[in-house]
Formats: structure tokens, sequence, C-alpha cells
């Protein structure tokens, strides 16, 4: 495939009906200025963001009281406040929906599939509301939730942010100390769990570990049906309680809503804790609606009755983020399960069925339907599929390419990076710009994105720290049990002043796209030149004999060498001439200095509930260093491998 030019522009069609041009215009209109292009249109959100924050409020319809403030202290990060006198309520914005069309579609793998719509989704938060309350659950109250990805949970979710309570969640796979690490932390005053759930064609049986959890925790606990037996379950657990009992008492009638100041919290995630008991991410509820609302329908362009789909679960922020596309009135597409089973096709199967416009799901994931050698593209109706985006981690160039031949040749492929820190992306798709192999298409309206050296200096060609230069609406409201706000400074801000440092090696491109060469704490370092590890990783992971790929540097007599561990397909063998073609693909594709001193098989390769991948934990292993929380781990099993590896030695 050539790469001297795009492999999407937007045609005529596109440019005229995109939400994105609309809302230029619009606000061309409304603050009496001109704006050439997107880039100029993009330094005008930056540069004015009490302005472009309070349009993006008008434009979308915000429901609640903005106030007469859009921004004050808005040149210290810390100190910033956005609509510090506004009123509004979460869940009342993405409930504006009514009627019998669907707003929650579901499909637990070929075991279980329903549909809610809005009006049924209305009555079931109202009885859930009404419960909640009962149980005396309100303003700053923890909701805990260990949930596979049902319409029960977003509706949970819902009722939990009417009443101003905060919702925290993960996904049923994790082991009981993880689910301790996060939720022992904040102290919730109710934990909601299932009774089981599906993967891979096999019911996963939870009893034990929910029996034990909720007994540490010591408070009421609500069993959603789902997979097993809720009321056995329910019974088991002091204060246990059944959904369908839960809500038995309560009749559908009018949604209350309390609303609160913007900043007010709304969500708790955590961070991916494998460098310690994870972080306590506080999100409010303005700004985590105000970014996802720009995010959905400027950025995705998203339309009222659209399907829009992400694949994930509910330990990743990706599902808050899909969650929020109730608020430009799309519908939900909820998967839960595995991608892979009955076999490869399942979410196009999904696609296609239920007409998908938006398909989010994971670089990881798309690299496996790739070496599959499945081809969507001849086998399923696709035709409502206008974007499809990828994060999770960095979309290798031949990913890129991947999608338009074997996925759908005239789809916008977005390929976005943020993360739990911010809820949301800082550098994503652009429907107004063409989109180049390998480049995520630029940074999000009114983020004030930047590539840093080293030294603070702005970079052009060269590789730096992923920066935002001016606060945003989405930055965290705090840490939890971080009174003094430490570790939220240290997190973000002790590399450079007032300026918020990511975490992510980036580059500015030619065509003012970004790419993302990994995390910086897992950049290897031989001989004093930095190396993004996804730069190794777009090299050997296109080798039909690799699987997978992990890469680290080890400490090696006063300075460092690149190894790099590779799973092999079922039936290859790590030969001398195939570790010399893995060489030569590195050496020739990235340069000299990315070529591993040693290449070693592995079994597995260890990583996070959300598939990615943990260099930081190896590192840490092949050091003889503990690593403090493999409960964050999928596999903490995996771990095992890496430990006292003889080829290490020499």
């Amino acid at each position: 495939m050539q790469t001297d030019r795009p492999l999407w522009v937007p045609d005529a069609e596109t440019l005229a009906q995109s939400p994105m041009a609309e809302f230029i215009a619009w606000c061309e209109q409304r603050f009496g200025r001109r704006f050439p292009d997107y880039d100029a249109f993009h330094k005008w959100s930056v540069t004015e963001r009490g302005d472009f924050w309070t349009a993006v409020w008008e434009h979308c319809g915000v429901i609640g009281e903005r106030g007469s403030q859009a921004l004050i202290n808005g040149e210290r990060m810390l100190e910033a406040r956005f609509f510090p006198e506004a009123k509004l309520n979460f869940a009342e914005n993405l409930l504006r929906g009514s009627g019998g069309d669907a707003a929650l579609i579901f499909r637990g793998e070929d075991k279980v599939r329903y549909r809610l719509s809005w009006d049924e989704l209305r009555s079931l938060v109202s009885r859930l509301q009404q419960a909640l309350k009962a149980r005396g659950i309100g303003v700053g109250d923890r909701v805990a939730a260990m949930m596979p990805n049902l319409p029960e949970t977003i509706a949970l979710m819902l009722a939990t942010a009417s009443l101003g309570a905060i919702w925290s969640s993960c996904s049923p796979d994790f082991g009981e100390q993880g689910v301790l690490d996060r939720f022992g932390q904040i102290g919730p005053k109710l934990f909601v769990v299932c009774d089981g759930y599906w993967y891979n064609g096999k019911r996963q049986d939870v009893d034990a570990k929910v029996r034990a959890v909720a007994k540490t925790l010591g408070v009421p606990t609500l069993v959603v049906p789902y997979a097993g037996d809720s009321a056995g379950l329910a019974a088991a657990i002091d204060g246990g309680v059944t959904l369908p009992d839960f809500i038995a008492g309560f009749e559908a009638r009018p949604l209350e809503f309390e609303r609160l100041p913007f900043g007010h919290p709304l969500y708790i995630l955590f961070s991916s804790g494998t460098t310690g008991v994870p972080k306590c991410i506080v999100h409010s509820a303005g700004g985590t609606l105000l970014q996802h609302l720009k995010e959905h329908r400027f950025h995705c362009g998203l339309k009222e009755g659209e399907r829009l789909f992400y694949f994930t679960t509910c330990g990743w922020m990706m599902w808050n983020w899909l969650a929020s596309g109730l608020a430009v009135g799309a519908t939900l597409c909820l998967f839960d399960g595995s991608p892979f089973y009955p076999d490869g096709n399942v979410l196009f199967d999904f696609a296609a069925e239920e007409r998908f416009a938006v398909f989010g799901t994971s670089a990881k994931y798309i690299d496996a339907v790739r070496k599959g050698d499945l081809t969507p593209a001849t086998t399923h109706d696709l035709s409502a599929l206008r974007l499809l985006t990828s994060t999770g981690s960095p979309l290798s160039p031949e990913g890129f390419s991947f999608v338009y031949e074997g996925i759908k040749s005239d789809v916008q492929l977005a390929s976005i990076s943020g993360g739990t820190d911010i809820v949301s992306c800082f550098v994503l798709g652009n429907p107004l710009k063409p989109v180049w192999r390998g480049e995520i298409q630029g940074p999000g309206l009114g983020l004030a994105v930047d590539v840093w050296n080293d030294e603070g200096r702005p970079v052009r060609g060269e590789k730096g720290e992923l920066v935002c230069t001016k606060a945003f609406p989405s930055m965290p409201v705090m840490f939890w049990n971080d009174p003094e706000g430490a570790k939220y400074r240290a997190a973000y801000f002790e590399r450079f002043d007032n300026v918020w440092c990511h975490g992510d090696f980036a580059e500015w491109t030619p065509h003012d796209g970004i790419v993302i060469h990994g995390r910086s704490d897992a950049t290897l370092n031989p001989g004093g030149v930095r190396i993004g590890t996804a730069e190794i990783y777009n090299q050997v992971e296109q080798m039909p004999e690799v699987a997978e790929a992990l890469c680290i540097g080890q400490d090696w007599q006063e300075d460092v060498r690149v190894i790099l561990f590779v799973r092999l397909v079922p039936g290859v063998v790590l030969t001398e001439e195939l570790s010399q073609a893995i060489k030569t693909r590195i050496r020739t594709g990235a340069s000299p200095r990315h070529v591993p001193a040693k290449i070693i098989p592995v079994a597995d390769i260890p990583r996070t509930k959300s598939g990615k991948i943990v260099e930081l934990a190896v590192r840490d292993v092949v050091h003889g260093r503990p690593v403090k929380n493999k409960e964050a781990l999928a596999n903490p099993e995996a771990l095992d491998l890496f430990a006292g590896l003889d080829a290490l030695k020499s």
C-alpha cells in the first residue's frame, strides 16, 4: 500500500454533513470570528477556552444552570476552575431521550441478548433511584460495582449519578485482592455484583470471590442476575439482596435529579496498579460531560439514533466513555465476553446486524483479527460503519493498512490516545482531516497538546514527552485519600512546572498528526538514546512467526541493553535464522539502535485486565525487584516466566 498519500480523505458529502463543520460555522456566527481551517479553530479553542467550552455547553444543549463565568484562574493548572457557578446533573443529561427506540442493545456472547428502549431505561433508572435513596445513598456516597458490561450496569451508574453519589466499577474477572485494592480505599456504601458471567462459552463462577469481598467490605451487596443463581448468592451474603427484590417495592415515576456544582465528583477510576496500590482518580460530572460531548458529537460526529459500540469491560475508562454516548442520543451497543467466541467474527456479526456507525476497539484486537486471516470487508455488510476507533496501545502502521484492506476501504480510522487520568483523549480523530498511515489525526479541541524535550522546550521532528500546557475541564478533581494533593501533583506536574506531563513518548508528524511511541517510563535508553518500545513492536509483530512481543531495557555493564521477549505462534521455534530475521526486520524498519541485544522466547506475556502489556512489571522481575500489585494483571502467573532467566546473565 502506498504511504505517500492518505489512507482516507473526507469527501464533500462527509464535510458538508459533519457536526464538526457545523459547529465551527456556529461558533463563527456566535462569536463573530472567522476560522479559515480546522487548525485556526483549534488554536482559538485553546487560546479562548472560556468561549470555547461555553460554545460546547450551548451547542450541545447541556441541561443545567451555567452561571456567568466560564473559567477562573485559567493560567494555573491546579487552581483553574471551569464554570464555577454552574449546577448540573450528569444523569439528567444522559437521560434526555424517551420513546420506544433502543437506548441499549446487549450481547453476552451467544448466551444472552436483549435491549432496553429509552422508556424502559428511564423506568429502570427511576426504580433504582428510589431504591438507592431508600437505602440512604445520597450526595457523595460511593457505589462500587464488580460487573459485566450489562444494561443494568449502565442503569445503576445513572441512578447513582442522579442522586449525586459517586460510581466506581471494575470487571468481574478481577481477583479478590484486586477488587479490595480498589474498593477498599474508597469506602463504598453499596457493593454491586453479578452472579457469574460468560467467557469463551463457559459460565465463570464468582460466588466464592463475591462472598469474600463482600465480607471484607462489610456493606450491603446487590446481586444482579446474569449467569447464575442470584438468589442463592444473595442469601449467602450478610446484607445481600437480588436486583428484583431491591426494586420490588418501587414503581416507575418521573425521575428526579440532584443538580450539583460542575466539579462535583462523578466517577472514581483506578490506575492499573502495576507499580503499587492503584491510584483512585476522581473525575467530575461537569468535566466528564463536556469533554465526552465534545468527543462524541464533534470528533466522532455522532448523531441521534446512531449505533455506538466499544469493546470494553467495566474496568476500563472506555466503558465510562461509551456510556456518555447517551448524551447525544446515540444507541449504545454493549458486548460482554470473549471477542473470539464462538469465532473471530462475533463482533463483526454484531456490527452488521445492528448497523454500527462507530466501532471502537483496541489495537491488539485489530492485530489479532489480521493474524487470524479474517477479512470482514468480504464477509460482512459494514455499509453503515463510518468510523473505526482504536486505543489501548499504539496502532502499528501495518494495523492501519489492514483496516483499509481487510475491514473497510472507506472508513475513517481514528487511532486515539488519552487515558484513565483524563477519562478521555488528548489526541484523536478529526472528521475534517485525512488519515495518514501510522498517525493519530491530531489534538482534541480545547486541549493545548504539545511535545516537549527534556529541557521543557517544544520540539518538532523528534520524540519527546506528550504534555498539555493549559488547564482543561476533564482534569481529575483529586485523588481519593490524597488530602494535600501530593500524589496528584507528583503524578502529572513533577516533571514540568504548571504543565501536565502525561507520560507518553510522542512525536509530531509533518501532517500535524501525532505518533505515540509508548509510555515514556518504559522507553529504552541504550547508549543514552531514548527509544520507544512501540517502534520495535511495529516491526516484530508484523512477522507471521511472532504472536506478541514485549521489550525492556536491562541494566548491563553500566549501560542499558535492549531485551526482546517474543511469544511465538504455535509450532514455531526461535532458531538462529529466525532470531537474525527479527533483528534484520528491526534494523531496516526502525534503526540499528533498536536492534535488541538478546531475543528470548516466552510462553506468555503478562498484561493488565484491559489488555495492555506490562513492561515495567517485567523490568522489575528481571532486575530482581518485587512487583507490588500482581492482582492488577489478567495473567500474573506469566511474570514467573521472566524470573532468573539464564539468558539474561550473559
